[in-house]
């Protein structure tokens, strides 16, 4: 699973690319600044970002050089064909490649998987296989491990499961008996929505500060429960 960043203050260029990109193995999360785009890196584990170059509040160029300050992550420019001097500025800075708008589906897909291979293939990093991440929380499903911010919670087994069902689709909501029928693979019985509802309680007190105002595990009032980073 790859954990791809896409940065432009237009969001009909952030939703195209997630379109042309869409993959089983591929996870999206968005930024419309560079500064925006800063904190995702610190607070996700990226393994790509595509990053515009003419934006708000921070320009894709001083945040790339922020980014190359701490990370070797692939990046890979958003730019206009009137953006040539800055493309080059982009490379110089450390860009690995860029895209010219307005974009071709097929172009696009080959350049981020060329550049993630490449960036994976040379060691820049490694993926461990059914790990899950967003913010602090990390889980480890071959480990059966779970941290928040570094540190180690004990989940029991159906917690374990409703966490890492949330954690693989990141912004999703799935209803009570969507949760139930995945974790627990049975017949929906009278009152799932209920046991889902105590083990959803538990989970944040074990991965938020404060239960009451949850940072990560929101409801979504009349549909379901989703995890945001």
């Amino acid at each position: 699973m790859y954990n791809i960043l896409i940065c432009d203050d237009e969001q009909d260029i952030v939703n195209a690319l997630k379109i042309y990109l869409s993959a089983p193995d591929l996870t999206f999360f968005e930024a419309s600044d560079g500064l925006e785009a800063l904190q995702a890196i610190e607070e996700n584990e990226i393994h790509l970002v595509l990053l515009d170059i003419m934006m708000p509040k921070m320009n894709g160029i001083d945040a790339l050089s922020e980014i190359r300050k701490k990370s070797n992550i692939p990046v890979i420019m958003l730019s206009a064909k009137s953006e040539d001097t800055d493309k080059i500025l982009g490379l110089n800075v450390g860009a690995d490649d860029y895209i010219t708008k307005p974009f071709n589906p097929v172009e696009v897909n080959a350049r981020v998987r060329s550049a993630l291979r490449r960036f994976f293939q040379l060691g820049g990093s490694a993926v461990r296989e059914n790990t899950y991440s967003v913010g602090g929380i990390s889980l480890d499903d071959g480990t059966k491990l779970v941290s928040v911010d570094g540190n180690e919670i004990s989940f029991t087994p159906k917690e374990f499961e409703i966490l890492k069902l949330l954690l693989q689709f990141p912004g999703k909501v799935f209803s009570p008996k969507e949760i139930y029928s995945q974790v627990w693979e049975e017949t929906l019985p009278v009152g799932c929505e209920r046991t889902v509802a105590v083990h959803i309680r538990h989970i944040r007190e074990k991965i938020e500060i404060n239960p009451e105002e949850p940072h990560y595990l929101k409801v979504v009032w009349g549909q379901g429960y989703k995890i945001e980073g």
